[in-house]
């Protein structure tokens, strides 16, 4: 299969409270029965352990980012939310180390793909929660 033309990594969180779970499968499992996809959404998916799944495949457009699938690659990490609710950068330590290993990775595959949050694309949503382009810009 060809590989994609990737013009951005797009970083997402997937909105789940501090003290709550949203392991992959699940997380898989909502996007095939409540969006109606095929799969989950996201190219890669960290769990607050650091632990990073792989989605999609790379060849695959993702479904994470409306308008910005066909040349993006999608991360999403567990977590975006404090415990009461509201948008916050809830990232552990084990997942923002896994994150930057992965980003580093797909910047040797993607050498001009800049790194953007969701909220750069869709201002109306807050996530990931963070500023990825800022905290990432050495990397672009």
């Amino acid at each position: 299969m060809t590989m994609r033309t990737i013009t951005l990594i797009i970083i997402h969180c997937s909105a789940t409270p501090e003290g709550r779970s949203l392991d992959f499968e699940t997380c898989r499992q909502d996007h095939i029965r409540h969006r109606g996809f095929t799969d989950i959404g996201y190219h890669f998916y960290i769990t607050r352990d650091g632990e990073i799944y792989r989605g999609r495949p790379l060849e695959k457009m993702g479904a994470h980012c409306k308008n910005h699938n066909r040349h993006s690659v999608g991360i999403c990490y567990e977590g975006g939310l404090s415990a009461d609710g509201t948008p916050a950068d809830t990232r552990t330590l084990m997942q923002r180390g896994s994150m930057l290993a992965l980003l580093r990775e797909l910047h040797l595959l993607f050498p001009k793909a800049l790194i953007v949050g969701h909220h750069d694309l869709n201002p109306m949503k807050p996530c990931p929660c963070f500023d990825a382009v800022k905290e990432y810009l050495t990397l672009n």
